[in-house]
């Protein structure tokens, strides 16, 4: 007689009986369970089958094993919806899950592979059946399993990720994570739950497990009676050190953190207000080292996903009022500071050190070079419109860190010598000019909006310093054509002259913008007092202009004598015929 391999031996056939029996119990406790609850002798039951179960998932076979945890699914799947469960049974279902997870099962990857993506599976459907039994406890232990759970799918040998896949562990994982939500009676979760994501991003040790060599002991002679459930040790993402400047390590892969950054964004977005803004620091900083990973790995992705995400957390952010983020006003001042202090390390790191340059020696495709200035570009507007213009409570220094940020961008295309100034590639003198005419929008009255005093204190920070660029830019201008003599400028050189004499034509300041120029007092004085105060910007420069006007370029000449112009309606002075 032929019997098939599967069904070959004593002991395939005892796995065939194991499994057909655990499908029985399950069916069991679907249908019966409060009635088996009433039986006399049910605890000492229910202790046993637990044992049973334990073990086989531990040292059965694949089927078995499966079998088991189906087991544990149908029971909790079945009873919770139906109010049939006490938290006592919900913690015997995560002792087991986190058991399992602990012990390194006595069979081949490929089946315990299997069998940890079915507890996955199991380890999300127990919160989200009986989320209204969880307490803190309970769900930090949730999170504890879930961190072994990715700790335990690191693997130097998995070669999916550099064959483009993340390995189905990994998949499971982040299929549950948005599960874990903390309910309205868990919204003290919200705060442990984002630092756990962000300790992966950010190369950093856990706060729920910097005391794990402790637990580990407390839990070691638990773990041999099989009791009590054990600690979960933790790991660096990096394996090393946790450096400002050290990016995502190899761990579980790019693709993993590629993946896990817009869950980890839409969950803070999703988070009440008083968490959020305790865990905002963090966030952009972990945002801030995966945007980092350009200067690396410019033809990746997570710099691109990263940035994207950087834009939604900090245009929320900005928007947030002082009366969302509870009572507590000193907290809140002190994680705002740190919020910003972060924003502004972000920007200074990644738009002066990776937007419009070249970082690497390879051309891009077309194709990409567009979406890499696309992404750049809406980075920029989003730090202008939405980061400069309507922020409320930056501080001062903060102000000044980003607006230097935008100067130092704009300062590259005027920097360059004029032997390599006509060599800079396109879409760096126009991310140049972008910045430049970023910093014009921010000077400009026209922005005024509801939040006018945080809007005029970003102006008065800005047009001191934008001035400056200008009669940088004009002078490295006059320079560069007398070197020249009769041989023709540069056109990016003239291009970015002409940009500044057109924006500083159209540019109108209001009363407090023009008090902080450096200009005479009494000039001050009496522009405030016939109300001219628009185009004080210019007197600043009139000097600058009345070397212009011998000028060889005819457009930056017609230029100057526009801006002349200006400046006479504004001193109220007309010609006598």
């Amino acid at each position: 007689m032929l019997i098939h391999h599967s069904r070959n031996t004593a002991q395939k056939q005892w796995d065939e009986t194991i499994v057909l029996l655990l499908g029985g119990i399950a069916r069991l406790l679907r249908s019966f369970f409060p009635l088996l609850q009433q039986l006399s002798k049910f605890s000492s039951g229910w202790a046993i089958l637990l044992a049973f179960l334990k073990n086989s998932i531990l040292n059965g076979s694949k089927e078995v094993a499966l079998a088991a945890i189906n087991c544990l699914q149908t029971f909790v799947s079945s009873n919770c919806p139906k109010g049939n469960l006490e938290s006592s049974f919900v913690k015997s279902v995560l002792d087991i899950y986190e058991l399992v997870l602990q012990t390194s099962p006595n069979y081949k990857s490929d089946s315990a592979d299997k069998v940890k993506q079915e507890v996955l599976r199991g380890l999300g459907d127990l919160y989200v059946q009986a989320q209204s039994l969880f307490n803190d406890d309970m769900y930090l232990r949730l999170m504890a399993v879930m961190h072994l759970m990715i700790k335990s799918s690191m693997n130097s040998s998995d070669y999916d990720s550099e064959l483009g896949s993340i390995p189905a562990v990994q998949r499971g994982i982040l299929e549950i994570i948005p599960m874990l939500r903390p309910t309205t009676m868990l919204s003290s979760m919200w705060s442990p739950l984002l630092l756990e994501l962000l300790c992966y991003l950010n190369g950093e040790e856990s706060p729920l497990h910097r005391n794990s060599k402790e637990i580990r002991e407390q839990n070691s002679d638990a773990l041999a009676n099989g009791t009590k459930r054990s600690s979960v040790e933790q790991g660096h993402i990096n394996g090393t050190g946790t450096k400002g400047d050290t990016v995502v390590g190899c761990g579980w892969g790019i693709l993993f953190i590629e993946k896990l950054v817009p869950i980890m964004v839409n969950l803070f977005l999703e988070a009440p207000p008083n968490e959020r803004c305790s865990a905002s620091p963090q966030v952009i900083q972990g945002l801030g080292r995966c945007m980092n990973t350009r200067r690396d790995n410019p033809r990746g992705t997570l710099w691109r996903v990263s940035a994207e995400c950087f834009n939604r957390v900090v245009t929320d952010e900005v928007r947030q009022e002082n009366a969302e983020c509870g009572s507590d006003m000193n907290s809140y001042r002190l994680s705002r500071a740190r919020f910003w202090k972060e924003v502004a390390d972000v920007y200074e790191t990644f738009l002066v050190g990776s937007c419009g340059r070249v970082l690497s020696s390879d051309v891009p495709s077309a194709d990409s070079a567009t979406a890499d200035e696309s992404l750049e570009m809406t980075v920029l507007t989003v730090f202008g419109d939405s980061v400069l213009k309507l922020q409320k409570e930056a501080p001062v220094e903060v102000l000044q860190r980003l607006v230097n940020c935008l100067d130092r961008c704009a300062s590259r295309t005027g920097s360059l010598p004029i032997q390599t100034v006509g060599l800079l590639p396109l879409h760096c003198s126009r991310f140049s000019l972008g910045c430049l005419q970023m910093m014009f929008s921010l000077c400009s009255c026209i922005l005024k909006t509801s939040s006018y005093p945080a809007v005029s204190e970003t102006s008065k920070v800005s047009i001191s310093i934008l001035t400056k660029r200008c009669e940088v830019i004009l002078g490295q201008f006059l320079a560069d054509e007398n070197d020249l003599g009769d041989r023709p400028l540069p056109s990016v050189r003239i291009e970015e002259t002409v940009c500044v004499l057109q924006e500083l034509a159209r540019l109108i300041l209001d009363i407090e913008t023009a008090n902080a120029l450096n200009i005479p007092l009494y000039l001050k004085d009496a522009l405030r007092e016939n109300q001219s105060h628009g185009r004080a910007h210019l007197l600043s420069l009139l000097p600058t202009f009345s070397e212009l006007v011998v000028s060889r370029e005819p457009r930056v000449r017609e230029l100057v004598q526009v801006l002349l112009r200006l400046i006479s309606s504004e001193l109220g002075l007309q010609r006598l015929t």
